[in-house]
C-alpha cells in the first residue's frame, strides 16, 4: 500500500514520468551492450584476437566507472532530466561514429582502428554513466521509501526489455547484415526516446505544479543546501555507502564477464549462430531470469523486510556463487545453460537491490545520484578487468 494517499493527478503524472524515463533508459541499454553482440564479427571483419577486442570493452567500462562516481554530484546539482537528456544525446552521436568506423578506411584496419574504436566507445560510455544517475535521481523524489523496492523491481525489468531487444534484434543484425548496423539501429531508438524524455520527463512532483512529497529517506527533514560539500559527507563518509560500493565492485567481475562475453562464448564454444533458435530461447531466459530476480527483491524486500535491502542482497550473492561453482565444475551442457540463467537471476537481484534501491535510500533524494554514481562506478571499474582480462 503507497505510504500517502496519491491524488489520482498525481499518479496519472507519475507514471507518465516513470514509464517515459524507464523506456529511454531501456533503448540506453541497447546502445551499450550491442558491442557484445559485434565482438566476434570485429575479430573476423579485421583478424583482431580477443585481447584487441577486449582492449574496446575495458576502455568502455573504465570510463564509465570513473565517470559515474564524478558524473554523481554533477547529476545532483543540474536534476536528473538535464542528466537523462545530456546522456541520450552523447550516446547517438557515438553510437553512430562507432558505427561509421567500417567506413573509414584511412584509418586501416589495425592498431589505429582500434585506438580509434576504443575511443569513440570509452566516449559512448562516458555519457551512458548518466542514464542510471538520472533515473534514481528522478525516481528518489517521485517514489516513498517504502515503494522504492517494487518500482525498482519495475525499472530493472524495463531495462532487461532494452537487453532483451539488442540480443534479439542485434543478433539478427549482426548474422545477417555488417556488424555495423548493431549500432546504427539503437542510435536511431535512443534518438527517438530524446524527444519523449524532453517532452514528458520532469524532476519532481513540484516541477508539475504538484505537491513536494515527503519521500522519508535519508534527505528527509535535512536543511542543508545540495553542493560538492554536502554529497561528499553524505555519501563517502557513510560506512555504509562505502561498504555497499566495496560489494558492487565484487558484482561487476561476475556481471560484465558474462554479459561482455557470453555471445562469443556461444559461438565459438557451443557453435551456435546468433539468429539461431537455440541461441534465441537462451538468451530470452536469462532476460527472464533478470526481470524475476529485480520483482523477487524488490517485493521480498518491500514486504517480508520492511524496507531493508541487505538480506536480499545477500540471497543473491549466495545464489551467484553456487551457478559460478556449477560452470567452473561444467558437469553438462544443461546444468551450465541453467546456471547462467539462474545466475542472472542472482546479478538482477543485487544490482537492484544496491545500485537501484539503496542509493536512492541512503543518499535521499538529493544525494541520490552521487550514490547511485558510486555504487555503479564501482561496478564498471571491476568490470572494466574482464575485456583485456578475460580476452
Amino acid at each position: 500500500m503507497p505510504p500517502v494517499k496519491y491524488t489520482r493527478e498525481f499518479r496519472h503524472r507519475r507514471a507518465l514520468n516513470w514509464l517515459t524515463l524507464g523506456f529511454t533508459y531501456s533503448v540506453m541499454y541497447m546502445g551499450r551492450y550491442n558491442l557484445s553482440l559485434a565482438n566476434k564479427s570485429l575479430s573476423t571483419t579485421y583478424g583482431w584476437d580477443k585481447t584487441q577486442v577486449g582492449t574496446i570493452v575495458s576502455a568502455a567500462l573504465s570510463i564509465y566507472g570513473i565517470s559515474a562516481i564524478f558524473n554523481g554530484p554533477f547529476a545532483d546539482r543540474i536534476g536528473g532530466r538535464k542528466a537523462m537528456l545530456i546522456g541520450a544525446l552523447g550516446a547517438v552521436f557515438f553510437n553512430l561514429l562507432f558505427g561509421m568506423g567500417a567506413y573509414m578506411g584511412f584509418i586501416g584496419r589495425g592498431p589505429l582502428l582500434v585506438v580509434y574504436l576504443s575511443t569513440i566507445w570509452a566516449a559512448n560510455s562516458y555519457f551512458q554513466s548518466y542514464s542510471a544517475l538520472a533515473l534514481i535521481k528522478v525516481n528518489s523524489a517521485w517514489f516513498h521509501i517504502s515503494e522504492r523496492g517494487v518500482f525498482s523491481a519495475i525499472f530493472g525489468s524495463m531495462i532487461q526489455c532494452g537487453r532483451l531487444l539488442i540480443l534479439g534484434v542485434g543478433g539478427w543484425l549482426a548474422a545477417r547484415y555488417e556488424w555495423q548496423w548493431v549500432f546504427f539501429v539503437p542510435a536511431v531508438a535512443i534518438a527517438l526516446m530524446f524527444g519523449m524524455t524532453y517532452l514528458f520527463v520532469q524532476d519532481a512532483p513540484e516541477d508539475c505544479g504538484l505537491p513536494v512529497l515527503d519521500v522519508q529517506d535519508a534527505s528527509s527533514g535535512d536543511p542543508d543546501a545540495v553542493g560538492l560539500k554536502y554529497v561528499i559527507k553524505k555519501i563517502f563518509t557513510n560506512p555504509v555507502t562505502l561498504t555497499i560500493a566495496a560489494a558492487e565492485f565484487c558484482t561487476g567481475f561476475v556481471r560484465h564477464g558474462f554479459e561482455q562475453w557470453f555471445p562469443r562464448y556461444m559461438i565459438e564454444v557451443q557453435h551456435m549462430p546468433l539468429d539461431s533458435a537455440v541461441f534465441q530461447r537462451n538468451a530470452v531466459s536469462i532476460v527472464i531470469a533478470g526481470i524475476a530476480g529485480a520483482f523477487a527483491a524488490g517485493t521480498v524486500s518491500d514486504w517480508v523486510f520492511k524496507g531493508r535491502r541487505t538480506p536480499v542482497a545477500f540471497t543473491g550473492y549466495l545464489i551467484q556463487v553456487l551457478c559460478l561453482l556449477v560452470v567452473w565444475r561444467a558437469p553438462s551442457l544443461t546444468a551450465v545453460a541453467i546456471a547462467f540463467v539462474m545466475n542472472s537471476f542472482g546479478i538482477s537481484m543485487v544490482h537492484s537491490m544496491l545500485s537501484g534501491t539503496a542509493s536512492m535510500d541512503f543518499g535521499g533524494k538529493k544525494a541520490a545520484a552521487t550514490a547511485a554514481g558510486l555504487f555503479d562506478g564501482m561496478q564498471y571499474l571491476a568490470g572494466s578487468v574482464v575485456g583485456v582480462g578475460m580476452g
